[in-house]
């Protein structure tokens, strides 16, 4: 077979598998912005506001007055009540943006039988359920390389029209762009793709001083590795398939594995100050979402921007 022609066929092959996939979304969609609407609909009531200083006008805190600051901010009435002096802060209450990023390569349409949900579906729950509370906050939306952000109340749909005609469905990584200093980034992946291509890509992300957030979405068979005798794995995004003759001797290794390249993972985020969590798809969604929510809200020592070193949020789902 010609050179040419077999390129022809593979790339065929690629445009029948995109649309199918695109298909299958488009399919989906109805149930999964359902489920996100109710999650959002539960776990809102229970929240506060994303709170950081600035220059709104509701209060917020007192913090200790800092040598070198004009004396008008400092708060006399309350200073009067002991040796300290005080300036009362407000609340920042200009709404930035919010990139959400939910990974949909071939790696993420993957349900082990101890789960009923794919971990492409838990990425798009979680993406559409943030999205809706974020918007509910007063905050924009948007989809980096996709969609512009957005404050509208159907962020949802919008989003999920966007993600169904996405031509690039199949990345594994975000693309590349440049988020503002007072953005933030939030990944969902489970990021299975080489080391290297993950930190450049938290990296360059990081570059404008914009903060972000890395999840990483996992099947419970991805940590614990369940598999006994002959088993065939296959590579879901085109690279093959391997056989395992005895799967159990495999696990102690793939587990080691697992953790290595997890630990890389946390070791960039720690160094750029950005969070890390493992969400397991045999958790709730709600407990992502309430605890990215309150991660959020933090934003290291209060003031847009910052970044606090070494702060990691909780494991959603233990790790076997």
């Amino acid at each position: 077979m010609a050179l040419d022609e077999r390129s022809s066929q593979i790339e065929q092959e690629a445009v029948r598998r995109a649309s199918s996939a695109s298909r299958s979304l488009a399919a989906a969609m109805p149930r999964l912005m359902l489920e996100a609407r109710r999650i959002a609909a539960t776990v809102v009531h229970g929240l506060h506001g994303r709170r950081r200083a600035g220059t709104g006008e509701n209060f917020w805190q007192y913090r200790r007055f800092v040598s070198g600051e004009a004396a008008r901010y400092v708060d006399w009435r309350r200073s009067a009540r002991d040796d300290h002096l005080y300036v009362r802060e407000q609340e920042w209450e200009a709404a930035h943006t919010v990139w959400i990023w939910p990974d949909r390569s071939p790696s993420m349409v993957f349900a082990s039988p101890l789960v009923w949900e794919t971990k492409l579906d838990r990425a798009l729950i979680l993406s559409f359920a943030l999205a809706e509370i974020l918007v509910e906050g007063g905050e924009r939306i948007g989809i980096p390389g996709l969609m512009r952000p957005t404050a509208s109340r159907n962020v949802i749909d919008k989003m999920a029209q966007a993600l169904i005609h996405d031509p690039t469905a199949r990345a594994s990584l975000p693309p590349a762009f440049s988020p503002s200093p007072l953005s933030e980034v939030v990944m969902l992946s489970d990021f299975w793709s080489p080391i290297e291509e993950v930190k450049d890509r938290i990296a360059q992300l990081s570059g404008t001083r914009a903060h972000g957030h890395v999840v990483q979405i996992v099947d419970p068979a991805e940590e614990a590795f369940p598999y006994h005798g002959r088993i065939e794995f296959l590579e879901p995004e085109g690279l093959g398939s391997v056989t395992a003759g005895r799967a159990e001797t495999w696990r102690e290794d793939f587990i080691a594995r697992v953790e290595r390249h997890r630990a890389q993972i946390r070791a960039e985020t720690d160094r750029l100050g950005w969070s890390f969590i493992v969400h397991r798809t045999d958790r709730p969604a709600s407990e992502l979402v309430l605890a990215l929510h309150a991660r959020m809200g933090e934003r290291g020592d209060g003031a847009p921007g910052t970044q606090t070193p070494g702060k990691q949020m909780p494991t959603t789902g233990s790790a076997a």
